[in-house]
């Protein structure tokens, strides 16, 4: 195995995929308003949109954004401990794939390190409070949020500071493993990476992106990474 390190994509490959309800996310969201004479059903409609500008941003610019930026483009202001529905609606769709603990083990014992990288507005302590919950933290040697970087998938600058994060420097011996073709694939592939697909999930149309990478590796499991990389 002719590799250092293997980067995980999060949503939909270290979590399983969710659809999700996006009316319901604004109002859990709106709950946190925090301007004066504010009309719920119009702050929700201005989140919904927000949230569209700002992910659209991320995929045709790799500009990051945080929750702040979130209500800051829908021009409202927020109290950051109001977010308790928002994080209350999401957390059924945080829970670790049962076999992501068993597969990391797989790899470290391999000798790999392993990095984590997500396109996500949430703030650090949020997904290393889900990765704790769940007893895989200690499994990981670096993860990197695009919430406290300038870039997001599939920029190389995101790759870089992921790579940065767990230490290794030669991107050709690195895998990303991810649910996207563009962001997780065609990214890790133009940052010099492999990229394996692990195509589980139902990518919204809206959310494709503007290319399509060529996986150098496909798998329908976590389980069946390291047998997967040990032939490379």
């Amino acid at each position: 195995m002719d590799l250092d390190a293997v980067v995980f994509d999060w949503g939909g490959t270290l979590t399983r995929w969710h659809d999700i309800d996006f009316h319901a996310e604004s109002l859990a969201l709106a709950a946190a308003v925090t301007t004066a004479g504010h009309d719920p059903a119009a702050a929700r409609a201005a989140l919904h949109e927000a949230g569209n500008v700002v992910w659209g941003r991320a995929r045709e610019h790799q500009q990051s954004a945080t929750i702040a930026d979130l209500f800051a483009e829908a021009g409202l202001d927020h109290d950051p401990a109001l977010l308790t529905a928002y994080r209350e609606f999401w957390e059924p769709h945080t829970y670790t794939d049962p076999e992501v603990g068993p597969t990391l083990e797989r790899l470290r014992a391999a000798g790999l390190r392993v990095g984590v990288l997500s396109n996500t507005i949430w703030p650090r302590e949020w997904h290393v409070g889900f990765f704790e919950r769940d007893g895989v933290y200690d499994l990981i040697d670096g993860d990197v949020y695009t919430s406290e970087i300038p870039w997001t998938k599939p920029s190389p600058q995101a790759f870089r500071a992921a790579m940065d994060a767990i230490g290794v420097t030669e991107p050709a011996r690195c895998v990303f493993v991810g649910d996207r073709l563009y962001d997780d694939v065609w990214g890790a592939q133009q940052a010099g990476m492999r990229a394996v697909h692990i195509p589980l999930s139902t990518i919204p149309a809206a959310q494709v992106g503007a290319r399509q990478g060529t996986p150098d590796g496909v798998i329908h499991s976590l389980a069946e990474l390291p047998d997967l990389l040990a032939a490379w």
